[in-house]
């Protein structure tokens, strides 16, 4: 039997899938969490076989969950604590089909990067090739991030980015990254330029596009 936790914001697109999956002979679902930032704490307690993991979560998305339990099956979590070893095989599924979240999702070891649209039998099918230790990928995503360049911004561009959201100003967002404001400036104008836009709010929309924040 494959131990399976689900990790959702939405109740009813959760609730849904867990009983679909759950008319299937050879998986259980253990477990469920509608935040990101109790993924970690969900795998200690029940140790699943494979999470499916959504991105757009409350408290942590999902692609910096994923990479917190790959800290945590390193030993470490993010704080620095030692924390137990943990090392499911996790399932990305998402509504954002996106070359960058499949790379930064791959990078932090996903096992299967699927979107929403699939019908559930191939969600199903996945579940069991990812426990048995294949990798699966949307096939269309695939050739889209063959054919997509590599993330340009450097992580503190990306943050900087991140945190000038909504027109906040740059004393707040240099607060909030300990930074002099004239470094969040060199930060932000760097990564305009390498993004090709005109201003912030144009290289946030075009960053996000791809999926590099």
């Amino acid at each position: 039997m494959i131990r399976i936790a689900v990790v959702e914001d939405q109740t009813l697109m959760r609730s849904a899938l867990i009983s679909l999956l759950d008319l299937e002979d050879d998986i259980t679902v253990v477990g469920e969490a509608g935040r990101g930032d109790e993924v970690v704490e969900l795998v200690r307690e029940l140790r699943p076989d494979v999470i499916l993991l959504d991105i757009e979560l409350p408290g942590m998305s999902g692609l910096e969950a994923l990479e917190e339990l790959s800290r945590s099956a390193d030993g470490t979590t993010s704080n620095g604590n030692i924390a137990d070893s943990t090392d499911p095989a996790v399932i990305i599924v998402t509504t954002f089909g996106r070359a960058g979240y499949l790379r930064r999702a791959m990078d932090a070891g996903a096992r299967g990067f699927l979107v929403k649209d699939d019908p559930v039998e191939t969600l199903a099918e996945s579940i069991r090739r990812v426990a048995q230790g294949e990798t699966v990928i949307d096939p269309l995503l695939a050739a889209q991030a063959l054919s997509s360049g590599e993330n340009p911004l450097s992580e503190r561009e990306a943050q900087v980015l991140i945190a000038s959201d909504d027109g906040t100003p740059i004393a707040d967002a240099a607060e909030t990254l300990h930074l002099s404001p004239s470094t969040v400036r060199n930060y932000l104008s760097s990564a305009i330029g390498k993004l090709g836009a005109r201003n912030r709010a144009e290289a946030l929309r075009n960053a996000r596009r791809e999926g590099w924040i």
